[in-house]
């Protein structure tokens, strides 16, 4: 009973790092702003942030804009929408129609503020 549990247990972990099915295949490029480190895959007008550090009881308001920054980061494009949770985020991106791909750019420490009403502040500092 217990090598099926650990068995079972050791299956559901390598899970947890593995993109959907529509992103298998594309390399992801490790990137960390703040406290979160995302692995992001880019095709074409779309991306795929996925969190692979462990926080504790992310908020999505607080993982969201760090995501923007990243697949922004990443991919050279502007992030038109996003949609997902504090984990697996997906993107619209807005490529200006050229070429996209990884840009140069500087490093950035960001941390939030909490308004009102669920609103958070984005503060980002430019990092050594």
């Amino acid at each position: 009973m217990r090598r099926g549990l650990l068995f079972l247990g050791i299956i559901v972990m390598t899970g947890c790092d593995t993109p959907p099915p529509e992103y298998r295949g594309i390399a992801g490029q490790r990137i960390t702003v703040g406290q979160s480190t995302f692995d992001v895959r880019h095709d074409g007008d779309k991306a795929l942030a996925l969190r692979v550090n462990t926080e504790w009881a992310p908020r999505p308001e607080a993982v969201m804009p760090r995501a923007r920054i990243a697949i922004e980061k990443s991919t050279g494009c502007r992030v038109k929408r996003m949609d997902g949770d504090q984990v697996l985020i997906e993107a619209k991106l807005d490529c200006g129609g050229g070429p996209s791909g990884p840009v140069q750019t500087l490093e950035y420490e960001c941390d939030y503020n909490k308004l009102y009403r669920g609103k958070v502040e984005l503060v980002c500092k430019p990092g050594i």
